[in-house]
């Protein structure tokens, strides 16, 4: 098998990753800190998370789907998974066979893992507003719940990363199911959730894309580091003369003979096209403004301003979640579960 070096790279930070996760930890007082690594861990690897953080002490991660469970196997010693889409008919093989549990969120999902005469616990999710996964309050309130073995009773906070007055109603709501329903542990808040106080806390945090650089409100501003460092690779230096275009469309021209990097990234890599316009790259800590449009695996750079550059020198993509969010218009979880499979992960 002949080794090939993958065509670009993501330079994935471990120091701030677990940095990230303590800080979250701390927010919560006295209340676990579990992890979201569904997507693969938000594209950076869920197996790699999850042994970072259980080494720093984590306990409690999330997924979305039994094949992520399966990925992940064989646990460390001591880590609980939970599956986010619980059982669906096809899913009960494996749920009977890993060592994970369900997070069950239909009347219907509850009768199967029921009938299925396991006895195993599992978790479940209420809905208290969002709409989204979840059992109804009154499907609960009316003993759906009944005879379950319940480890950890979860809802889920719909606007978080605002300040509205469904926050406060969904506390509310899930304060009159813990007097009600008798679970293990009880867990409400997200990334943005842990940043409400407190009060959201209860026995179990569940973070996901604050541990991946994201900045989900303001109270997280200077406390959550920077993970993710994509790079790529300068395929071909040219000089542009004035008055000519780069790209498709001719979106940009050149003012004044430029010197241009065109690298070996586009947009079938998730680096997509309405970063045109805002995005840019450095190398030596010198800029590299995006020019012309982003096309599906090539993607041009101003390099006029940069002495030594070379090709099959690699740049730096600028690539804080936060501000490039706020450029592109796309969120912050886009930016990170978009990065494509051409990028190779490697924890520095």
């Amino acid at each position: 098998m002949i080794a090939i070096a993958p065509p670009l790279r993501l330079r994935l930070d471990s120091d701030a990753l677990i940095a990230n996760w303590r800080w979250l930890a701390g927010q919560g007082g006295a209340a676990a800190c579990g992890a979201a690594i569904k997507a693969d861990g938000y594209g950076l690897g869920a197996r790699w998370v999850m042994e970072r953080l259980a080494a720093a002490g984590c306990r409690d991660f999330f997924v979305a789907t039994w094949a992520e469970a399966a990925a992940l196997m064989p646990l460390p010693q001591g880590i609980s998974v939970s599956v986010l889409h619980g059982v669906g008919a096809a899913d009960m093989v494996a749920a009977r066979l890993l060592p994970a549990r369900p997070v069950l969120n239909s009347v219907e999902q509850v009768q199967r893992w029921r009938d299925s005469g396991e006895g195993r616990p599992c978790d479940v999710m209420v809905d208290t507003g969002m709409n989204r996964l979840g059992l109804r309050v009154e499907e609960v309130m009316g003993g759906a719940l009944d005879g379950l073995a319940i480890d950890i009773l979860l809802s889920h906070l719909a606007s978080a990363d605002e300040d509205c007055g469904q926050n406060a109603a969904q506390l509310a709501s899930f304060r009159s199911l813990r007097e009600t329903i008798r679970a293990r542990r009880y867990s409400l808040a997200n990334s943005a959730g842990i940043c409400l106080g407190a009060d959201y806390a209860f026995d179990l945090t569940r973070p996901g894309i604050a541990l991946y650089g994201g900045t989900p409100r303001r109270e997280a501003q200077g406390h959550i580091r920077q993970v993710v460092y994509p790079e790529t690779r300068v395929l071909q230096l040219r000089e542009v003369r004035a008055g000519e275009s780069v790209g498709y469309g001719a979106t940009w021209t050149a003012s004044t003979d430029t010197r241009v990097a065109v690298t070996n990234m586009g947009y079938a890599d998730g680096y997509l096209r309405c970063h045109a316009g805002s995005g840019g790259a450095t190398w030596r800590g010198q800029s590299l403004p995006l020019i012309g449009r982003v096309s599906m695996d090539l993607t041009a750079f101003d390099a006029s301003s940069t002495e030594g550059l070379r090709e099959d020198d690699w740049l730096a993509i600028e690539y804080d979640l936060p501000t490039r969010a706020a450029a592109s218009g796309l969120s912050q979880y886009e930016l990170l579960t978009g990065l494509g499979s051409r990028f190779g992960r490697g924890w520095t």
